[in-house]
């Protein structure tokens, strides 16, 4: 018993298949490009990582003005901003 009910003969039909189709040069080949585009994605997964602790640490107040927490459930204190209301318009 193989794989979903694929037995181990089935198998091995399909990967002969699949090599007469596409040739082993190729195979390796797509092997190799997966591989590597792999391999850059969990690097540019780590880099994001590492790069949005470094820029939440150092901004303590976001652009709206809001309070921000940091990893240790603390917020921080941000100005409150009044806004003006501009002509013709009514204050709510």
């Amino acid at each position: 018993m193989g794989f979903g009910g694929i037995s181990i003969w089935q198998l091995l039909i399909i990967l002969v298949i699949v090599v007469l189709l596409f040739g082993t040069k190729k195979l390796r080949n797509m092997g190799g490009d997966l591989g590597s585009a792999i391999k850059n994605f969990r690097q540019s997964v780590k880099d994001g990582e590492t790069e949005g602790d470094t820029t939440a640490s150092q901004s303590t107040e976001s652009e709206e003005g809001k309070p921000l927490e940091d990893k240790g459930g603390r917020v921080f204190d941000s100005k409150a901003t009044e806004e003006k209301p501009k002509e013709g318009e009514r204050q709510a």
